[in-house]
Formats: C-alpha cells, structure tokens, sequence
C-alpha cells in the first residue's frame, strides 16, 4: 500500500519536521482523530485548559513518555505538558483488579460532574 502511496516520494516528507515549522504547535499538527480528540472537542468549552491538554494527548505517548516531537512543540505545549505527564500516572496501568463502590463513589463524581458541565452537553 505504501509503495503507490506518491507522498512516499516527497523529500520534504522523510524529514523529521515534514511539512511543519519547527515550534509550530501541536494545535497545528495533523493527528489521527480518535476517541481522545472526540472528548476534547466535546468538554474544551467546560474545563480548564489543562484538562483539555490531558484529554486530548494523554495518548500521545511518544510526547509525555518519551519526550519526542518536541521540536514541534510550542513553549506553551510544552508547559501544559507537565499535566499530560502528570495524568499518565492516574490512566495506563493504573486499574485494580478490586472493584470499586461505585454507588458509594457516584456522589463524588456527580458533584464534580456538577462543577465542570451544564446538565446537558452539546454532542
């Protein structure tokens, strides 16, 4: 499939910057779109910047594990960075094979629910 595929056969393509400026953004960036970016646009207007930041690249692993594309990011990715890095913790390999009390639990997370969205979302 790659072989047919022309943009194999763009120079400015095999570069680590490709078509991007160095610094640009990561707003900038063409990403797949997945679940992450979905929930992104869904909440972006009811949180608080660093939680979008840690919704929509908490699995951009390459970014907050390894420290890659940096080079594409702006200084501003890179503070809001540290929050991505700090919810890794609390998201991949962090379940427990112990059930939690969900109905003991619920009015905690309805409240903080409360907090951050109207009643009814935009979807």
């Amino acid at each position: 499939f790659f072989a047919s595929n022309p943009d194999g056969r763009v120079p400015d393509y095999h570069t680590d910057l490709g078509i991007y400026e160095e610094g640009c953004g990561l707003d900038k960036v063409d990403m797949s779109w997945g679940h992450d970016e979905y929930i992104y646009h869904v909440a972006k207007d009811y949180l608080p910047e660093e939680a979008g930041y840690m919704l929509r690249y908490h699995s951009f692993y390459p970014a907050h594990l390894e420290g890659e594309y940096q080079y594409l990011m702006s200084d501003h990715d890179k503070e809001m960075f540290k929050w991505v890095r700090e919810f890794s913790q609390y998201d991949l390999y962090s379940k427990s094979a112990e059930r939690p009390d969900a109905e003991k639990l619920r009015p905690y997370y309805e409240d903080l629910i409360a907090e951050y969205f109207p009643p009814q979302l935009a979807w």
